[in-house]
């Protein structure tokens, strides 16, 4: 190996836990059996990339360099506290991979679903599992997952520690759990996995609108998830509506700008990805217990079905979206009934449905590009320019910003140049 500058080793780094940072830190925890000492160890093995790489070069396999030295920190550190009678099964794990396995092994055991049930137990609230999750099996930094949550960066540092802590003090065990338990955690499993895959879809930070290694780490933690579970049509209709979302990936933005769904050009649209969703929709569907995450994928094939824009059947969405209401209420779907109804029967209609939103969604930037745009098509123009900046104040991502600015610009009395 060759020396490397420290800029490329950094660069480097980040990749590689961007890419697998969940599947080093599940590998660790299966080891080590202690979670928030198999963070403490990545951590220590990636102090000592950055120490070590830049004079003896960056190693072909990247994460197979970072579990080993993490294995040997975490067999270090159980030798200097003298625990080696009470954590002699941990050793001989470690000192059995130690033995085994050189620094540039790609076969790094995949124990990822064990660790979303773990992020997932019911011990920790709502919030609180998806931040761990996102941390942990997403990649994100904290000073993410905060902005995602409007949280001082400290704030969830603190949830984040006090999470980490609790499972190890708990003794929280690192599993996939059988019977009643695995029944209960699902939901919350695939709620979960459905906000990794929103976050790489449309990334709340960063400079890049999609992050694709989220929305493929998503894919795979459902294509597991009905391995685990191949009778739950629910976890079926979740692996569906993502594999037909993501789909049109390559149609959403063009030279970094967003494209929206009706000026896509379907070309673009991942054949494979659409028939192989339909199929598991269609075999979800035949089971007859019909939920949210199924609902939301037949949407989403109605759309990946039509030829064209103009070719969008709005009113079946419409009574799609009706019926979500009725088994799974909340604001949100409400707000996209509004919008499958603008389409369906007129802005002007579904301009009445959005105003009972307007207190609970007041900080909902898509409410309020909805909204713009119901305005722009009723020909409020002064009305729908208000509720345009208001999105614009609200979004984050450069090329949606962009994508805003250009609609305002569009409907006049307001600069031709893109804020930065």
């Amino acid at each position: 190996m060759t020396k490397a500058a420290p800029d490329a080793v950094h660069t480097a780094i980040d990749y590689t836990l961007r890419q697998d940072r969940g599947r080093l830190i599940a590998a660790l925890t299966a080891a080590i059996g202690d979670f928030e000492l198999a963070e403490e160890c990545l951590q220590d093995a990636i102090e000592a990339a950055l120490e070590k790489w830049p004079d003896i070069g960056i190693p072909k396999s990247r994460r197979g360099w970072l579990l080993q030295v993490a294995r040997r920190k975490a067999l270090d550190r159980f030798r200097r506290a003298k625990k080696l009678k009470e954590k002699s099964a941990q050793i001989a794990v470690l000192e059995q991979a130690e033995a085994e396995a050189p620094a540039d092994t790609h076969d790094i055991p995949d124990h990822r679903l064990r660790l979303i049930f773990t992020c997932c137990h019911p011990a920790l609230d709502e919030k609180t599992r998806v931040a761990l999750t996102l941390r942990t099996l997403g990649g994100l930094t904290t000073e993410e997952i905060a902005r995602a949550y409007l949280d001082k960066p400290a704030t969830m540092g603190q949830r984040l520690a006090r999470a980490r802590s609790k499972i190890s003090k708990a003794g929280i065990p690192f599993e996939i759990p059988d019977g009643e338990a695995l029944e209960e955690r699902i939901n919350s499993v695939l709620s979960v996995i459905y906000l990794i895959f929103n976050e790489g879809y449309a990334a709340s930070s960063g400079d890049a609108p999609i992050r694709t290694d989220l929305c493929d780490e998503a894919i795979f933690l459902a294509r597991l998830m009905v391995q685990l579970c191949p009778d739950a049509p629910e976890v079926a209709g979740l692996l569906a509506l993502i594999l037909l979302t993501h789909s049109r990936n390559k149609a959403r933005y063009l030279d970094g700008a967003f494209v929206p769904l009706d000026e896509q050009d379907r070309n673009l649209w991942d054949q494979k990805r659409i028939k192989e969703g339909q199929s598991i929709l269609e075999a979800a569907m035949k089971r007859g217990q019909v939920g949210p995450y199924q609902l939301q994928a037949a949407i989403t094939a109605l759309h990946c079905e039509a030829a064209s824009a103009e070719g969008t059947d709005w009113p079946q969405i419409a009574a799609l979206y009706r019926l979500m209401e009725q088994i799974a209420p909340s604001d949100i779907v409400r707000l996209n009934l509004a919008v499958a109804v603008s389409y369906a029967e007129g802005a002007e209609k579904a301009l009445g449905m959005m105003e009972p939103l307007a207190r609970s969604l007041g900080k909902y930037q898509p409410y309020f590009a909805a909204k713009a745009d119901m305005l722009r098509r009723a020909g409020q123009i002064a009305q729908a320019r208000v509720a345009y900046e208001s999105a614009l104040a609200l979004t984050t991502g450069q090329a949606d910003r962009s994508f805003l600015h250009d609609r305002l610009t569009a409907i006049g009395d307001l600069p031709k140049k893109r804020p930065s």
